[in-house]
């Protein structure tokens, strides 16, 4: 869809629902004439059903839906599930993310579906969902431009699980150094000490490594990294340069420049976003 306005300036609605058999939003809901945006749906626990273009989608744990703009679609608990858990988000994309709207589509269906199985991406791209909600909630433009940030972090993340970029490594050797890159972030630990671990030269590591989980060791430690402390700014009340430390950053000031840039917003306006996610919950 292209917006008509300078910059795309897209808008997003964000939100969760949790149909549960005989509660009062077990019934079907019907859109005959779409939405005026996209609709991505991810299923967190139990099990739906939608009705997209005339065809049916059965919606698991795991399960990503996209839904294009103006397709009639309509959409319920599955009969034989006690719940439908389903976090969502309603947007106006950029132009810039045509590319990344473009998700494989299932025989005879107009809508698109990613099936993440348990995976460090499924629980990054869950996050991500959540962490969308909860910047949103702020209400205010820089609350809406965090949200809109973060989109696109999830959008791309998708389409790298469309492309099963990145992948779990089947290596054994592989498998040693990821576990002791998670195990040693408080330090840099050189590519020469990791290979000399698993017993590889280092260059047949470099090159295992990318073969492997589809992108570099620093990519994967980075990766880990802001993972980790997305954890510890959420569950803990640690000053920024304490997660900072514990994951590897001396410098306070390189490690927000890092996170916001691969999460959309400062480390304190992560945790300030949660909080204010959480207390709105919590006062619901």
């Amino acid at each position: 869809m292209r917006s008509s306005r300078p910059d795309g300036e897209a808008r997003i609605v964000p939100g969760s629902t949790a149909i549960l058999r005989g509660g009062a939003l077990d019934i079907r809901t019907d859109m005959p004439a779409g939405t005026s945006g996209y609709l991505l749906d991810l299923t967190s626990k139990g099990r739906g059903e939608m009705s997209v273009g005339g065809a049916a989608l059965a919606c698991h744990p795991g399960d990503a839906i996209l839904v294009p703009p103006g397709v009639p679609c309509s959409y319920r608990r599955a009969p034989g599930s006690a719940q439908w858990l389903h976090r969502w988000i309603h947007f106006r994309p950029r132009d810039a993310w045509a590319h990344l709207l473009a998700w494989p589509l299932p025989a005879g269906h107009r809508v698109g579906r990613l099936r993440l199985a348990s995976s460090p991406t499924r629980v990054e791209i869950e996050a991500l969902v959540a962490d969308i909600d909860a910047a949103h909630r702020g209400g205010d433009a820089v609350s809406e431009e965090l949200a809109l940030n973060l989109l696109e972090r999830l959008l791309i993340r998708c389409r790298d699980a469309a492309s099963g970029n990145p992948r779990g490594p089947r290596d054994i050797r592989v498998i040693a150094a990821c576990r002791l890159i998670a195990d040693t972030l408080a330090r840099d630990v050189g590519l020469a000490d990791i290979a000399r671990y698993v017993e590889l030269s280092t260059s047949r590591l470099i090159h295992l490594f990318r073969d492997e989980t589809g992108v570099s060791i620093l990519r994967w430690r980075e990766d880990k990294r802001i993972v980790v402390a997305r954890h510890l700014l959420h569950s803990t009340t640690l000053p920024v340069s304490a997660v900072a430390a514990h994951v590897g950053y001396e410098d306070r000031l390189y490690f927000s420049r890092v996170f916001r840039k691969r999460v959309g917003m400062s480390p304190t306006e992560f945790r300030d976003a949660r909080g204010r996610g959480e207390s709105r919950r919590r006062g619901a």
